[in-house]
């Protein structure tokens, strides 16, 4: 067995593009090996800002010899097939293998030295190698069969058991030779074998292991604010976005000019962060204190030279900030707003302004709705705050108006800080200045917040609205959004989602649960947006993805929510999540599990004997049942005609019912308007303990009466029965669609 190592050095690497690279570096190489018939012990891959490297351990220093089998033409083919496939495999007649009336070219291949493979491996690797951005040089570039890198690659080290492993591409040869630290050591440094090569390059000032320059970042980082009496506001993005920078690093702490904390805290910094990389620190009191920690790539003589440096360098950038903070408030959010006419939001939905308008109308619908005001409040589910509002707003005219005026001035202001200078610079600050530049103006605190934080929820542990302002105008936004695209039949794909709409649902449904809000999309889809059933069926649909997608994570089962989603015309997820929790423990108990399989087993022989009955007069859809499949409110009354025209007939029986059917028709007589109306008052657990009465009656009808009866009167009344008990448990949800 054989160790290996492989370096490619080159100019700088993004440091963006280094964790990536150390993956396909390791995918590349161990698919090469995998066509040659190798396996190695364990791959290592590292990334430096001059180098991406590889170890390799345990490789067989040859492969086995293989016997490559290719089946040819039938015995007695036509002689242009017989010919043709021996052009193909090289071989004579004689020397092909007869086996089933089949021709077979078999060829023995010997064994090649793993050194052999590597040299062909080394050069396909570099041309395939998958940078997201690459570029040529020199001479050469003006080919375009050229080579391409990330930087210009400039050596290559290939070690097989310490032997160099020959290979060559665009005149670099490769060799035991690389370099150490940019500053820190000079002239080349020689590697013995692949076990030297980390400790090697140490002693020449190059730490190869990411992760080892993450923690030194880390933990200096961390380290140099306690000195200070401050605490470091961690940032694992910058921490490894600084060791993608630097071979050697080392932190110090420096200080800015106070006057700058007077610009809002999250502007300071991302100002640091994005421009410069540089940590920030809270004083003792948690607010942001105006110190800054920068990561070198040099141990210097004297720290405080470089931190000056830096220092000046971020009192520049923040002059910056702080000048567009200032300008910006020269100008009022509402003239602000006046310039978003000008930019498109999507050429088939008009301008931002458009959307303003839109989802200023339906923020203001909401509110005066009391749909925004949460169902639980009152309750020990809500914020103290929320009970609060809750109780006073809830019946209180006057109130809801003024929420509304907010809710409506918030919305036709949130995107307002789109055209200001500030989030031209830092477009992640949309909507946090907003709501800075609206409080400043002195307009009322939830206006203010409802701006600031109408993108919440953006991702998952993002903060979740609460408030009534700022859930109206967060609503809004994302249901405009989603709505709006919809309308002109723009849907999120498998692989596409251009416009953000599968976060968009999500943030929707996270804020409506966290609230217990009743929202009737369907009644906003129509009323407020026109939408046709086509695309409004296609939301439907999403909602349930998306949905399913939300409540994984909290043990819910996907099925269960299909069950309910499947009855149609439901699209209350607090209703509908109360009624799959309902569901779920139900299904888990042994008279859930047994009504299961019952319900199953009536099904498949309704299914079998294909029976309709009264379904097959009214149904639209095609479907095996009505009641679970027609969302039609024109159709809902002769649904129920129908039923109870089926029940009639049933309860006049032709002849005297033996006494387990006697039982399951009485059963059903009391279960079935029991779970009806539990199901209305929405007591879903109360529902489903209705079902759990038909769990003996249908037990015993299976075990006891034959349902395919000779005599045709006995055998349609019990399909007919078999169907009603099918549709009183369809009044609670689909068990079609629950698997088990």
């Amino acid at each position: 067995m054989a160790d290996f190592l492989l370096e490619l050095r080159c100019e700088e690497i993004p440091a963006r593009m280094q964790p990536k690279a150390k993956e396909d570096l390791a995918r590349l190489f161990a698919d090469a090996l995998a066509k040659a018939g190798l396996t190695a012990g364990s791959v290592e891959t590292f990334a430096t800002p001059r180098r991406l490297a590889l170890i390799a351990k345990d490789l067989p220093l040859a492969t086995a010899a293989v016997s490559e089998e290719t089946k040819g033409p039938k015995v007695g083919a036509p002689p242009q097939a017989l010919e043709g496939f021996l052009r193909k495999v090289g071989l004579t007649a004689e020397q092909l293998t007869e086996r089933d009336g089949v021709y077979f070219a078999v060829v023995e291949k010997p064994g090649r030295e793993t050194a052999a493979v590597l040299a062909e491996t080394i050069p396909a690797i570099i041309r395939a190698f998958p940078w997201p951005k690459s570029m040529r040089w020199g001479a050469a570039s003006l080919s375009t069969e050229s080579l391409r890198w990330v930087r210009p690659l400039s050596g290559i080290i290939a070690l097989l058991d310490g032997a160099v492993v020959p290979c060559e591409i665009d005149g670099i040869a490769s060799g035991r030779t690389t370099m150490g630290h940019r500053f820190h050591h000079s002239g080349p440094v020689d590697i013995a074998n692949a076990g030297a090569y980390i400790e090697t390059l140490r002693a020449a000032h190059v730490i190869v292991h990411f992760s080892e320059r993450c923690k030194l970042i880390r933990d200096g980082a961390a380290k140099a604010a306690a000195v200070a009496g401050l605490t470091l506001v961690e940032d694992e993005g910058l921490v490894i976005e600084n060791a993608g920078l630097t071979e050697w690093p080392n932190v110090g702490l420096g200080i800015f000019d106070e006057a700058f904390l007077d610009v809002p805290p999250e502007v300071i910094q991302l100002t640091a962060r994005v421009n410069q990389k540089y940590f920030v620190c809270q004083g003792p009191d948690g607010k942001l204190f105006n110190a800054f920690i920068c990561t070198a790539n040099i141990v210097p003589r004297d720290m405080g030279i470089v931190i000056e440096g830096n220092h000046k360098v971020l009192a520049a950038r923040l002059s910056d900030a702080r000048f567009f903070w200032e300008q910006d408030q020269k100008t009022s959010l509402e003239d602000h707003a006046k310039k978003l006419a000008r930019i498109t939001f999507h050429e088939k939905l008009g301008t931002v302004a458009d959307k303003v308008e839109r989802v200023a109308k339906l923020a203001r619908w909401l509110v005066e709705e009391r749909i925004v005001i949460p169902a639980n409040a009152g309750t020990q589910n809500g914020t103290e705050q929320q009970d609060a509002l809750g109780s006073r707003v809830r019946g209180n005219d006057k109130e809801i108006a003024a929420l509304a005026d907010m809710a409506e001035q918030a919305a036709r202001l949130c995107k307002a800080d789109l055209v200001t200078e500030m989030v031209g610079e830092f477009p992640e600050l949309q909507g946090l200045m907003g709501g800075y530049y609206a409080a400043k103006e002195g307009l009322p605190q939830e206006v203010a917040e409802a701006i600031r934080d109408h993108y919440k929820p953006v991702g998952q542990g993002d903060d979740v609205p609460t408030a009534p302002v700022t859930v109206a105008v967060s609503l809004a936004d994302k249901l405009d959004t989603m709505f709006s695209f919809f309308s002109v039949e723009l849907y999120p794909t498998g692989s596409k989602d251009p416009f953000a709409l599968r976060r968009a649902m999500l943030g929707i449904i996270a804020t409506v649960l966290k609230s217990d809000l009743r929202v009737p999309f369907t009644k906003i889809a129509r009323t407020h947006y026109a939408l046709p059933d086509g695309p409004l069926a296609w939301f439907l649909d999403f909602l349930d993805e998306r949905l399913k997608v939300q409540q994984r994570e909290a043990g819910v089962r996907h099925d269960l929510i299909d069950a309910v989603f499947a009855l149609g015309g439901e699209d209350d997820l607090v209703r509908l999540l109360a009624r799959v929790h309902a569901l779920q423990t139900f299904v888990t108990t042994e008279d859930g599990t047994n009504l299961l399989a019952g319900y199953k087993r009536a099904a498949n022989i309704l299914k079998k004997e294909d029976w309709r009955g009264i379904e097959g007069e009214i149904s639209q859809t095609g479907e095996e049942d009505p009641l679970a499949m027609v969302d039609d409110p024109d159709l809902a009354p002769v649904i129920a005609a129908k039923m109870a025209e089926r029940h009639a007939a049933a309860e006049h029986l032709t002849y005297t019912p033996e006494p387990a059917e006697q039982a399951l028709i009485d059963a059903l007589d009391a279960a079935a308007p029991q779970a009806a109306a539990a199901v209305e008052a929405e007591r879903f657990a109360d529902a489903m303990a209705a079902l759990a009465s038909l769990r003996a009656p249908i037990d015993r009808f299976f075990e006891e009466v034959t349902v395919n009866a000779d005599e045709a009167n006995k055998r349609a009344a019990r399909l007919a029965l078999l169907a009603r008990f099918r549709d009183a448990v369809h009044r609670v949800a689909d068990f079609s669609r629950i698997e088990g």
